[in-house]
């Protein structure tokens, strides 16, 4: 059974990272999702509160994915999170040109701690690439909606967040 692990801060999850984690499954048996736990970062969400906002996203996958995802939070070493619960794989979502020299940096030195742990990466959905969470958060701490780069549940919560406020309906064109 391949066992891949799909490591970030999730801050909040975006339509991107759910792409990722849907193809994800097509080339592994089970996908551990990682939730880092980084402080540094700043994040607007804690540590709980995004497992347990990935959890649900996971949750509402379609043909019965959920049962072979487990959503868990982390505060080590990438590769010893993945020796921990046993993956031979790390799946890592590219989005652009910008993200491939870190990736490729950060899957070197991965690989010289444990060469016996793949690195997987799997390029952005079309639709996807411009989106990052860093810059949902900004569009939502702006009052900007979100809702074009998240699911509606994750858009409520960044909503409440920001201001307490419910979002408004969309207006049609």
């Amino acid at each position: 059974m391949r066992l891949a692990i799909y490591p970030g801060t999730f801050d909040p999850i975006t339509n991107g990272h759910s792409d990722i984690i849907r193809r994800a499954l097509h080339v592994v048996d089970r996908l551990v999702i990682g939730v880092a736990r980084n402080d540094a970062k700043g994040p607007l969400f804690s540590t709980d509160e995004r497992v347990e906002i990935v959890r649900d996203e996971m949750d509402h996958l379609e043909n019965g994915d959920a049962g072979r995802i487990e959503v868990t939070a982390f505060d080590t070493l990438l590769m010893s999170f993945a020796e921990s619960v046993g993956a031979g794989v790390i799946v890592r979502g590219l989005r652009a040109v910008s993200d491939f020299e870190y990736e490729f940096q950060m899957a070197g030195m991965n690989a010289r701690l444990n060469p016996n742990i793949e690195t997987v990466f799997l390029m952005a959905s079309d639709r996807y690439q411009f989106i990052s969470s860093r810059f949902v958060k900004e569009i939502g701490a702006l009052g900007g909606d979100v809702r074009h780069f998240v699911s509606p549940r994750v858009a409520e919560r960044l909503v409440a967040r920001f201001n307490g406020a419910k979002l408004q309906p969309r207006r049609r064109k």
